[in-house]
């Protein structure tokens, strides 16, 4: 088997013998590192040390300099300035928050402090977006959809500090009507005080009791949580009996933001070396993991040398699954992911396929998420194909299948700022199908005696225990006992046989995930 540890020693004592570089100090941090807690326990911390700091940030920062572009010093405020920058262009070019922010903060040179504050500013005003703009409404003599989206871009900022942020009121107020300046908007320089004063007369809670004093339970807790109802409805029907007691927790930990995941590749350096070189600690079930409270992964040797990957520990274990699930029958050597893009899967479970003297084959239908495919698995043995899943045209001769499915993604909202006020129930019906044909396709793919692992980054029953439900009726596949193979992972089960994962109880992303043994015949 493939589990194991190997490192690349070279490389790994190279590593090893610059650790105090490689460590990520408070000041890079901008945070205080965090014993580690349940996610709900981390949660307020988190706000906290970013903001604590940024009472009435004006021309500085309050922390460390930053290492401005000469064209940008016209900017007063950047922190904030960068914030308003990526909430504008989610709301007006369908930016990914995740993508965008990263990349003004990198182009204005915010770092230490000032980069802390502007994450949990832009990630925060984003998740929090529904009850921001509650609250924004109650207190605007206009409707939001009157506003300016750069003007309205401003507010959720305002309120954001308001109603989340360690920031006093004055001066969460005076620097959104600075801001308006800065975005050339001065004309909306009173509006804006007008409305953040109104929103100042309240705190979080007294927002929440107000606007939700007619309202039932779902609509109070979609609100305090930052969900759409009908999001909040499916994590309930998703935790079952358990609902009545965890599905706050679910919500609350599903709004934090997440800590930084790393995954150590097999062959090419431990969790362990890469604990050490990183400051972090390992996780706790992924042999490969390791977590950080915070911090530019891009700025970790080991991630820049391809010695390891940010990824998801719930992804690290269907990956692992993947490659340890026992198989029976004369072994091809031949493993398949089948819905590869953009390559964080495909490359762990290459490095355990080359462990084992395999080869991966990765479909990805789209052409751009393919050449990420073939960036990520560079140097490991991958084979990757440009085409439709359900029509790959390869032979049906592998060992082990992956099938990754397009999902609703509701499992990763807290890694997707801005994904849950754009999804839609709608979204559902065609994904479904989809689901289906590509666990069918995965099933024709495979050899008798093989593994088909089908896995979704959301808990919704209709994409994760009816798929699997489905596929026993209609499909020539064995539910295997998918917990066995989750690395002591325990209050995950789902069904019978599949492994749900939650934030609140696993620090994982809400991972699905049933592993089968492909059968010789369809058993009715």
């Amino acid at each position: 088997m493939s589990g194991g540890f190997r490192s690349r020693s070279e490389s790994a004592r190279h590593l090893k013998s610059d650790v105090k570089g490689a460590k990520q100090t408070p000041s890079d941090r901008g945070a205080s590192h965090s014993d580690r807690k349940t996610p709900q326990q981390r949660q307020h911390r988190q706000r906290n040390d970013n903001t604590k700091r940024h009472q009435g940030q004006r021309g500085s920062s309050g922390g460390n300099k930053t290492n401005r572009k000469p064209a940008r010093e016209h900017h007063r405020d950047v922190p904030r300035y960068v914030a308003w920058q990526a909430l504008f262009r989610v709301d007006t070019e369908n930016a990914f928050g995740n993508i965008v922010l990263p990349s003004l903060m990198k182009e204005y040179g915010l770092t230490g402090r000032d980069a802390a504050f502007t994450t949990e500013l832009g990630y925060g005003s984003l998740r929090a977006q529904g009850l921001v703009d509650a609250v924004i409404g109650e207190c605007s003599s206009r409707p939001l959809e009157a506003i300016d989206p750069a003007v309205i871009a401003v507010l959720r900022l305002g309120t954001y500090q308001l109603l989340r942020m360690r920031v006093g009121n004055h001066a969460a107020v005076n620097t959104s009507v600075d801001l308006c300046q800065e975005v050339e908007k001065p004309k909306a320089k009173g509006f804006v005080n007008a409305v953040l004063h109104s929103v100042a007369q309240r705190t979080e809670s007294e927002w929440i009791d107000h606007l939700t004093k007619n309202a039932d339970p779902f609509e109070r807790m979609a609100l305090a949580t930052a969900h759409p109802e009908w999001i909040v409805k499916v994590f309930r029907d998703s935790l079952g009996d358990y609902a009545i007691s965890e599905l706050s927790d679910a919500l609350i930990a599903d709004d934090a933001r997440p800590r930084v995941h790393l995954v150590a590749r097999p062959g090419e350096i431990t969790a362990e070396e890469l604990a050490l070189v990183t400051g972090g600690e390992q996780t706790s079930y992924s042999p490969y993991g390791v977590v950080l409270e915070e911090g530019d992964p891009g700025a970790i040797p080991a991630v820049r040398e391809g010695m390891a990957a940010v990824q998801d520990e719930g992804s690290q274990l269907i990956a692992r699954a993947a490659a340890e699930a026992p198989l029976e029958g004369d072994e091809t050597g031949q493993w398949l992911d089948l819905c590869a893009g953009p390559g964080g899967k495909t490359a762990l479970m290459a490095c355990l396929a080359r462990i084992d003297g395999a080869h991966v084959d990765a479909v990805e239908p789209v052409p751009h998420r393919a050449r990420l495919v073939e960036k990520t698995t560079s140097g490991l043995p991958v084979t990757v194909h440009t085409v439709d899943g359900r029509q790959s045209g390869l032979e049906a001769h592998y060992d082990r299948t992956l099938v990754d499915a397009p999902c609703t993604g509701l499992g990763a909202l807290r890694r997707r700022p801005e994904a849950r006020w754009r999804k839609s129930p709608d979204d559902l019906p065609g994904l479904v199908t989809l689901q289906r044909e590509l666990l069918a396709a995965g099933a024709e793919l495979t050899r008798p005696g093989g593994i088909v692992v089908y896995s979704t980054c959301s808990p919704h029953i209709e994409e994760t225990i009816k798929i699997v439900d489905w596929a026993e009726k209609n499909c020539p596949l064995q539910p295997l006992d998918t917990v066995d193979y989750m690395c002591g992972m325990e209050h995950c089960r789902a069904g019978e046989n599949a492994v749900q994962m939650w934030p609140h109880r696993h620090g994982t992303d809400a991972m699905f995930v049933q592993i089968f043994r492909r059968s010789t015949t369809l058993e009715r």
